[in-house]
């Protein structure tokens, strides 16, 4: 797992020492925290410090001591994150963006100085979430906590290599420490695919530090309804955890390479339900269509793990519906990603270029579990065989565990790829609808039939 053979392998991890036990690998004097640089009192249950963790009396400030546990911790990559690094003037952010990262930042601050409970930075890629996560960790730090920062695919990945035979950490050892450092921050929950093997580890850990109340940084780009229940009532708990909601679009890709940029919504902007025009020149049937058009989408805003499938000739106005739909969600703070289907193709490819800083399965994992995904103009009879395979697999992810999905087409029901036609056609989570009337440009330019 990268960075984490230097996080938790016993080789790293504080421990006693394997000459004398007795001796703290930490500082030298006789053991009593095992190496944690914490001890837990000796309290009755029911005692409000029941179970906590307090410094160990042999703990001394040492900037040494600091590297060392930042090393431990897997944050030497992420030094740099700092709360004074964590920009809120993006130039090209509205004012009520700019405003959610000042939030964001201050309550970051806010729960180093309590370090209570656990907190959660929820918001699409690229909003600032892992730098804000790692900021925490970097405070921490500075006051000579121990905190280890780990992503949850890799620490699934790293528990399921110390479970092996051939392994030279415990599994116990190894899951014992990640347990009970006094502070865990676990990026990316919920992009994992874990087996059941795995999310029952995922829970186990969680659950211990639950029912412990102690320290947790978690961030994630899902929604709470798609993952493990259980996790999702621990981390639904308002008496434990914080929610801080980043409502913003990716501006760490923008930055970083254009291979890795998501499309940008605001060129959408001005495509909104108020100016869907469903009376211009047209006839009866055609304003009846429109109408029911606008009331299918203001539905689908709604509703909670619906798809909708707009169907439609070219230049019938599904993409401004679809976008008036994407604006609609993002004003309230819900994580959309919009690709057309050229962008989508072309995302996909970059996954294998040499510059992009996200590869191929993380792209797909973006996809999968974005809270809102729309598709527009989707095509596969332009998709090589590859692309429609990896397209399929990602909305196939999303019908199984209902995930709101938007897709606008030009081919009908019978013309669609067969696997997306049986999806598209159980009216239980799918709604498609036909745009029968003509192209904007003929309603505008010529004159009604």
């Amino acid at each position: 797992m990268n960075g984490m053979e230097n996080g938790t392998s016993p080789g790293n991890m504080p421990t006693s020492s394997s000459g004398d036990e007795s001796v703290c690998a930490l500082c030298g004097r006789e053991s009593l925290c095992g190496g944690l640089g914490y001890v837990r009192a000796d309290l009755p249950v029911g005692h409000p410090q029941f179970g906590q963790l307090f410094r160990c009396p042999n703990y001394r400030t040492d900037p040494e001591r600091r590297e060392r546990l930042r090393k431990l911790g897997n944050l030497e990559a992420y030094k740099e994150k700092t709360f004074a690094a964590f920009d809120t003037n993006i130039p090209t952010a509205t004012p009520n963006q700019r405003q959610s990262l000042q939030d964001a930042l201050d309550y970051a601050r806010d729960y180093v100085d309590q370090l209570n409970g656990w907190i959660l930075f929820e918001g699409s890629y690229g909003t600032g979430k892992t730098h804000l996560a790692a900021a925490v960790g970097n405070a921490l730090l500075e006051r000579e906590e121990q905190v280890i920062f780990v992503t949850v695919p890799d620490l699934l990945d790293y528990l399921r290599s110390a479970y092996a035979p051939t392994s030279e950490a415990g599994y116990d050892e190894t899951f014992d420490r990640l347990r009970d450092v006094r502070v865990l921050i676990l990026d990316d929950l919920g992009v994992e695919n874990s087996s059941e093997w795995a999310g029952e580890k995922l829970f186990q850990l969680l659950n211990h530090r639950y029912v412990y109340r102690l320290p947790t940084v978690i961030t994630s780009n899902v929604d709470l309804e798609i993952i493990d229940p259980r996790l999702a009532s621990r981390l639904g708990d308002t008496t434990l955890t914080q929610h801080v909601k980043i409502k913003a679009p990716d501006f760490r890709t923008r930055i970083e390479t254009s291979v890795d940029e998501l499309p940008d919504l605001s060129l959408y902007r001005d495509l909104t339900f108020e100016n869907f025009d469903t009376r211009t020149r047209v006839n009866a049937d055609e304003k009846a269509n429109y109408e029911n058009a606008l009331n299918a989408a203001r539905e689908f805003v709604q509703s909670k793990d619906k798809w909708l499938i707009l169907m439609g000739a070219h230049g019938t106005g599904k993409t401004h519906l679809a976008a008036a739909i994407a604006n609609e969600l993002d004003r309230t703070g819900i994580p959309v990603i919009f690709f057309t289907n050229a962008e989508l193709l072309d995302y996909l490819r970059s996954g294998f270029d040499t510059r992009t800083q996200i590869r191929l399965e993380r792209r797909l994992s973006i996809l999968r579990n974005t809270s809102v995904l729309v598709l527009d103009s989707l095509s596969f009879d332009s998709m090589s065989a590859w692309a429609r395979e990896k397209v399929f697999q990602i909305l196939d992810y999303r019908y199984l565990r209902r995930m709101k999905t938007l897709i606008t087409t030009t081919a009908t029901t019978n013309e669609l790829d067969p696997r997306l036609r049986t999806r598209v056609l159980d009216r239980r989570r799918c709604v498609p609808f036909a745009l029968h009337v003509r192209p904007y440009v003929d309603r505008m330019y010529k004159t009604s039939s």
